[in-house]
């Protein structure tokens, strides 16, 4: 008896694994960035801590209500969307049905049978058939503000805590490199997680992560050491 081939796809991870590794890599970037430019311009630790605090806190809220704010606009869309579907299905059933039949056709199926596919979907279910082929929604894509809002303030937390540990303990003498070395390595290796936990490829996450890092925090240190000089 032949047993059935049983897949596994990553594509149900795309929502929150998007908010996480944008917000664990902003933690990470702008942290240690703003860490590395303030010690670039200062000799004392103070500064620096208040600035990599401020920086978690602030981002990490921030990150938090501008993936809210932007999720529940997505959201809304979907549910305007499915509201005028639903609203058609009620009132033009031919047309919708014949709407989804050419979606069909135009996938490469043949027009009878087309129909009769069509014909089925809407019979179990028309307006879920309308969402997943018409509109293109479906469970895996749908937008769930609350968990993007939670996920990217975790996130952007937890990538913000490391700079911000290694500005605690490293010696003020060798800060600067060792904040910039370090938050490099946790960004190819956010960058491997990424691409592991969504079936990627590694390599190119990785050195596309590291370089805008490394872009990031060497203007904000030829910034900090203009001002410091300046001062």
């Amino acid at each position: 008896m032949a047993r059935l081939h049983r897949e596994t796809h990553r594509i149900d991870r795309i929502g929150w694994l998007r908010a996480a590794v944008l917000g664990a890599n902003d933690g990470i970037v702008s942290t240690a960035s703003l860490i590395v430019g303030v010690a670039s311009a200062s000799q004392g630790r103070g500064p620096i801590l208040v600035a990599g605090v401020a920086a978690l806190v602030a981002g990490a809220m921030s990150m938090a209500a501008g993936e809210y704010v932007s999720v529940s606009s997505q959201s809304d869309t979907e549910r305007a969307e499915l509201a005028k579907e639903r609203a058609e299905l009620e009132t033009q059933p031919e047309m919708e049905l014949e709407e989804l039949t050419q979606i069909y056709v135009a996938r490469g199926v043949e027009a009878g049978l087309a129909r009769q596919v069509a014909a089925q979907m809407t019979a179990r279910d028309a307006l879920g058939a309308h969402a997943r082929d018409e509109l293109g929604i479906s469970g895996f894509t749908t937008a769930r503000p609350i968990q993007a809002a939670l996920t990217s303030a975790a996130t952007f937390a937890t990538g913000a805590a490391l700079p911000l540990l290694l500005a605690v303990v490293a010696p003020l003498g060798v800060l600067v490199p060792a904040v910039s070395v370090a938050s490099l390595l946790f960004l190819a290796l956010l960058g491997g997680i990424g691409a592991r936990t969504g079936g990627a490829p590694l390599l190119k996450p990785i050195l596309r992560v590291t370089f805008w890092g490394a872009v990031a925090m060497a203007l904000t240190a030829g910034v900090g050491a203009l001002f410091g000089v300046a001062a």
